[in-house]
């Protein structure tokens, strides 16, 4: 049972990829789509990073923004950032594209582990879990934190039930393979919006 010592929220989510312009964030984008409309926006928190620092400062890739666009989401105002201590500390689920992705957060900032994970894996793991395994007992403004923090607690032991799958990078690709990649982040993120917003 969750009590008061339940932290405040926004539940904040971090999507991670390599340049920041493309898979993280579509993801993070498409993230806040489906948080903004189940009406949840000052509730959960999404923003996202890259691992490599020569995008920084880049408007998403045209052909992602798009992607976004098409599917209910913004991309403005969106610039790419370095992946730096205080994004991860600043978040309670880390999601990544690939498992490389993975190791190197995992690698930089240890205590990051249990909330660390591929983003379609994680999506996997959130599908297995049963509504009624998250908190329902939690009123008011700490439900979704309350859910949240439990949904990364069973995920982290349950890495095992599901295989990690990359996101591949579309850098340079046609707009159908953006288009494939899209979908993809989008139907893992929709896994996790249902079971952190119940």
């Amino acid at each position: 049972m969750t009590d008061d010592r339940t932290p405040t929220p926004p539940f904040t989510v971090l999507h991670v990829c390599g340049g920041n312009t493309c898979r993280s964030a579509m993801a993070e984008r498409l993230f806040a789509a489906r948080v903004d409309a189940r009406g949840a926006t000052t509730s959960v928190y999404s923003h996202s990073c890259g691992v490599d620092h020569r995008q920084v400062g880049s408007a998403m890739n045209p052909p992602a923004a798009a992607q976004v666009a098409a599917r209910g989401g913004d991309s403005f105002g969106f610039r790419a950032r370095h992946l730096a201590r205080e994004h991860v500390e600043a978040s309670d689920l880390i999601l990544a594209a690939t498992g490389d992705q993975v190791a190197y957060i995992v690698d930089a900032y240890p205590d990051a582990a249990e909330r660390t994970f591929q983003l379609n894996h994680f999506g996997l793991i959130a599908a297995a879990i049963a509504p009624d395994e998250l908190p329902t007992d939690v009123a008011g403004e700490r439900r979704i934190m309350a859910r949240g923090m439990a949904l990364v607690t069973l995920a982290d032991g349950r890495r095992a039930d599901h295989d990690g799958v990359d996101v591949a990078d579309p850098w340079g690709a046609d707009d159908a393979t953006f288009g494939r990649i899209a979908s993809s982040i989008d139907e893992s993120l929709g896994m996790v919006v249902a079971r952190l917003l119940g």
